[in-house]
């Protein structure tokens, strides 16, 4: 039977190194799931595969959309299972691999078929967050969804917000968009995760910001401040150098920021990730054990 094999993991544990040793195991291509490094201008920021990496092994859904693109995790699965339709022909592994959760659970278990929301919509909503601030939303969502507040993370102003628009769009309530089943896919699925101890992997961290710095992250940002109120750019790195642009900290304020950031994203992933019960966890050097594993799987 046609297998993914889907390498999943935190931020900085090693994913891009060991997929592209998988890669040229099977003589495979590596399916790209970051919602952010599909984006050209930014991909030091990103930590998007390198030209030479990407020489190594051939990268989908690497720098092929713009920032004012609108792009979706729905989006983002149909195109991935029209590809694995043209890869199955040819063997019978593909790879794909990300920190992206709403990506990764897309393809593998299916996403609920939510309505595009209008950008009248969505400028409203974020002038409100603005002006009313994130309590007031949350209170609002309670009274449309009461199903959908009970389950949903608070604290989240983007989540808050998407399930408002589309309560807003649609008149129905966000949670009768929500599927009750995952979806069957013609293909089997051997889910590897990543991981290390903590101390090392906030180290790992730690490091890559400063040498995404070195890089040019500076710089990378400031080519695209002007378009900072695009929701592409609503995310760790960015999001504290424009405040730094903005004057509102130092530039050392702004990287310890960066690095903080991250590893409380790092968090969310690991707990997102420890949900599927399927997965089998290894150390990212443990490549004979994955294959291994793969092999028998």
């Amino acid at each position: 039977m046609k297998t993914l094999i889907v390498i999943k993991g935190p931020t900085g544990v090693g994913k891009t190194e060991l997929c592209l040793h998988i890669a040229e195991y099977f003589g495979i291509p590596i399916i790209n799931a970051d919602s952010r490094q599909i984006f050209a201008e930014i991909p030091i920021g990103t930590a998007a595969p390198t030209t030479e990496q990407q020489k190594k092994a051939k990268h989908y859904f690497v720098g092929n959309h713009h920032l004012r693109d609108y792009y979706s995790a729905s989006m983002f699965e149909k195109d991935v299972l029209d590809l694995l339709d043209k890869l199955f022909r040819d063997n019978d592994y593909a790879l794909m691999s990300g920190g992206s959760m709403m990506y990764v659970d897309a393809v593998c278990y299916g996403i609920d078929d939510l309505p595009t929301v209008k950008d009248s919509i969505r400028s409203l909503m974020k002038r409100r967050l603005e002006k009313e601030g994130l309590e007031s939303l949350v209170e609002e969502l309670k009274q449309k969804d009461y199903k959908h507040w009970l389950n949903i993370d608070r604290n989240n102003p983007r989540r808050v917000i998407h399930a408002l628009e589309i309560c807003h769009q649609t008149g129905k309530q966000y949670s009768s968009f929500l599927k009750k089943t995952k979806a069957e896919r013609p293909f089997h699925i051997v889910n590897v995760g990543l991981t290390l101890d903590r101390e090392t992997l906030y180290n790992r961290i730690n490091e890559r910001v400063m040498h995404m710095i070195d890089k040019g992250l500076v710089e990378e940002a400031k080519n695209v401040y002007p378009l900072r109120g695009l929701n592409s750019l609503n995310t760790v790195g960015y999001k504290e150098l424009f405040s730094h642009f903005d004057g509102n900290m130092s530039l050392d304020e702004a990287v310890f920021k960066i690095q903080s950031n991250t590893r409380c994203y790092c968090r969310k992933q690991q707990t997102w990730f420890k949900r599927d019960a399927t997965t089998r966890w290894f150390h990212p050097d443990a490549f004979k054990e994955i294959i291994d594993y793969i092999d028998n799987n």
